[in-house]
């Protein structure tokens, strides 16, 4: 991933899918925007290859090449940061992205693909400044996801990109948050994680 040379602040939020990371990352940027200007944003994107990937991916009654999904979400990342993400660090603002590439590297990492190949394919994609990962049990996200929406919201594929998630927070790239906590806990501990990389930042 390349390092950007721009004013803003860029925040992704990962998780497995019910872990409440929609929730959260909408909360911290109605939290930032006491103080800063803030935008949310999400991946799979609102652009055109982000809705094919909603409608054909996620939402077809199975689960189609893990490949053919690596490169859609790889081009969907590219259009996302090239319209919506770049635009607003540009003008200085704090972008916090709902997933963004370790969604990538978790969830076709945990279907076998090579996670060098998937970071190869995205490394020109803009590294994130901060990604917070909010860790909740598998089995957690389970329950709380039925009836299933995605074609990967079942338990074996969870344990498998939770898996995938937990070896990037031992490397450093993403901060572990304790998602099985109330949400307000959470949004605490995210926002208490945001403040204090925002004041050394200044």
């Amino acid at each position: 991933m390349e390092k950007m040379g721009v004013r803003g602040v860029f925040i992704c939020v990962e998780g497995l899918d019910g872990c409440g990371k929609t929730t959260q990352a909408k909360l911290l940027v109605r939290r930032l925007r006491r103080r800063h200007d803030a935008v949310y944003t999400a991946e799979p994107s609102e652009g055109k290859i982000g809705k094919f990937i909603k409608k054909y991916c996620l939402h077809g009654a199975e689960r189609g090449s893990s490949i053919v999904e690596a490169l859609l979400f790889a081009a969907d990342r590219f259009e996302h940061v090239e319209n919506e993400v770049l635009p607003a660090l540009h003008k200085g603002k704090i972008v916090v992205s709902d997933r963004y590439v370790y969604s990538s590297l978790a969830y076709q990492g945990a279907a076998g693909l090579d996670i060098e190949w998937i970071e190869k394919l995205n490394e020109h994609a803009v590294r994130p400044d901060l990604a917070i990962f909010i860790d909740v049990d598998p089995e957690t996200v389970v329950q709380r996801l039925k009836p299933k929406k995605s074609v990967m919201e079942n338990l074996e594929t969870q344990r498998k990109v939770r898996e995938v998630y937990v070896k990037f927070v031992e490397k450093g790239e993403l901060v572990e948050i304790d998602g099985n906590r109330s949400k307000k806990e959470v949004a605490e501990n995210i926002l208490r994680v945001i403040n204090s990389f925002l004041e050394k930042k200044d």
